[in-house]
């Protein structure tokens, strides 16, 4: 049957709307800064089979492995009208411990035995789910000592709290009392997604709504393949580093090959792939917490390719229909159990972006921008709240610079790539925490230089006011962000801590330390590259 534009454009905008209020409301409700200022949450609506049919305008690294938590929550529980499933797992299709998934299925028909019609999932950063390290995202080498891992568990039956479920998480983290008020506010999400998907299937009926949901993966898949149609067909390699792993020094590898192709039927007359994306030549995993598991890959190449579209291009799992990933087992980009995993998500995310946008300059270079400070800057704070006599635990990524791009210049001290979020704002950070920000603005002169200059990245600097334990897990501290077309590279970040004597010790990009009450941590964030030959004068 011939689809509707109209009609497609409704549901399209719906089931947007959706997605968007689910993270209104979580927003609303959070307890801790982290969720409630940074906006460090996502939140999605997937159809009965599990596949994503909407997305809020939220975190670009939780929203494309979301799926394969839900995949994994569905193949694991058995979910009936009011139950919630819970987990955190990296290698079930999460990212790292710290982002709590939870999926809750929605039955719109009464017929028994029936399954869901459609699901819907909440994603937030929790800012200590355990660990060796206050903040939970620290230079650990096993993901036993990252926190507490979640298989999927139903955390909700029949619409009531598994008391035991709860308990067990709230009795291995440090801050109990925010995630409790965390994880209500994700159920809220949940609920506010479900009760807004029976209103729209109360309007339009079941069936058409369904309809409209296979029509936009379809759809999607179909403006996918015509911009790819666009992209001369070739192999275009190009391989980045991190700058380590945080245990030996030694710079880790990340490569790709993007091979495309012209025909998109297969023998068999069905739609063939367009684009393969494959890492293999990557390096092995390493000890440290830099590496990525298999959904961060495949969300990194899920961003990448969403953003060459049109903003108003559904974003659904019909995007990635002609696009296949290979991620060789055991490798940084798709480690293996018991691998360290925590800043896979936060620092190697962002550098499989970098490589695969620096792949896809040699095919379309009018469309791709030079890098982006390539990092989020992790800072985690923790200790014994004065004020309180309770834990307390800090988190936040701190902004950079963007790339230049080919017809401006690159932003400054923004959120680029897999980070969507924003910063939390002095006065909320001094009102939660017994911290005081001595420093908080652009760094001058820190992008690169081009036709169009790259964006300046930050100087945050921050004095504890008990005794604590800060850690840091950043990246390009030895490796500069890349300019294209002739433009130059910005700046290395750098780190310091001034203690309260006065002196100042200079930190590496991973670092784990005791800070005594007055010392400062002084970040300063890397710039974006550069875009072009300067102009002459």
């Amino acid at each position: 049957m011939r689809r509707d534009p109209i009609e497609l454009e409704i549901f399209k905008n719906l089931y947007h709307s959706i997605a968007e209020e689910m993270g209104a409301a979580l927003r609303r409700t959070a307890f801790s800064p982290n969720i409630k200022e940074r906006r460090d949450y996502s939140c999605a609506l997937f159809d009965s089979a599990g596949e994503v049919i909407a997305m809020g305008d939220h975190m670009p690294v939780h929203l494309g492995s979301m799926p394969m938590s839900v995949q994994a929550a569905i193949a694991s529980c058995e979910m009936a009208p009011g139950d919630m499933v819970m987990l955190n797992d990296p290698f079930r299709g999460g990212t790292h411990l710290p982002d709590i998934t939870l999926v809750a299925p929605v039955f719109l028909r009464k017929r028994r035995s029936a399954p869901p019609d459609f699901y819907v999932a909440s994603r937030a950063h929790h800012a200590d789910v355990g660990g060796a390290f206050a903040g939970s995202m620290g230079l650990c080498r096993e993901i036993y000592q990252e926190g507490f891992r979640i298989p999927p568990v139903k955390v909700m039956r029949a619409g009531a709290m598994d008391a035991d479920v709860l308990a067990l998480l709230l009795n291995n983290v440090r801050t109990p009392e925010e995630r409790e008020g965390d994880l209500g506010a994700q159920i809220a999400a949940c609920h506010t997604g479900a009760e807004r998907l029976r209103e729209v299937c109360a309007r339009y009926g079941v069936d058409r709504a369904k309809r409209a949901a296979n029509d936009l993966l379809q759809y999607s898949e179909e403006l996918m393949r015509a911009f790819l149609l666009r992209v001369p067909p070739g192999k275009y390699h190009a391989e980045d580093f991190l700058d380590n792993d945080g245990i030996t020094a030694k710079p880790v590898k990340i490569a790709v090959t993007l091979t495309v192709v012209r025909h998109q039927l297969s023998r068999f007359r069905k739609r063939s792939e367009v684009v393969t994306v494959d890492f293999t030549g990557s390096d092995p995993q390493v000890e440290g917490s830099v590496n990525a598991v298999e959904a961060i890959t495949y969300s990194a190449c899920f961003y990448l390719f969403r953003c060459l579209l049109a903003d108003d291009v559904p974003a659904t799992a019909g995007l990635m229909r002609p696009i296949r990933v290979i991620a060789p087992e055991g490798t940084i980009i798709n480690a293996s159990p018991p691998a360290a995993v925590a800043g896979g998500n936060v620092e190697t995310s962002q550098r499989i972006v970098d490589v695969l946008l620096r792949a896809l300059s040699q095919a379309i270079p009018d469309r791709i921008p030079a890098a982006a400070s390539g990092t989020m800057n992790n800072l985690t704070i923790g200790g014994i709240d004065p004020r309180t006599g309770r834990p307390f635990a800090y988190y936040e990524t701190i902004a950079g610079g963007m790339g230049a791009r080919p017809t401006k210049a690159g932003v400054s001290g923004v959120h680029t790539h897999m980070t969507n979020s924003l910063n939390t704002p002095a006065e909320a950070l001094e009102y939660a925490y017994p911290l005081r920000v001595r420093q908080y603005s652009l760094r001058p002169n820190s992008g690169g230089t081009g036709k169009h200059n790259g964006g300046d990245g930050i100087v945050r600097e921050i004095e504890v006011l008990t005794d604590c334990e800060v850690t840091l897990l950043s990246e390009r501290r030895t490796r500069t962000p890349w300019g294209l077309n002739g433009g130059s590279d910005g700046a290395f970040g750098r780190t310091s801590i001034i203690r309260n004597n006065g002196s100042v010790e200079t930190m590496p990009g991973k670092f784990s330390t005791r800070l005594s009450t007055g010392d400062r941590v002084r970040i300063e964030s890397p710039g974006g590259g550069g875009w072009g030959e300067p102009e002459s004068n």
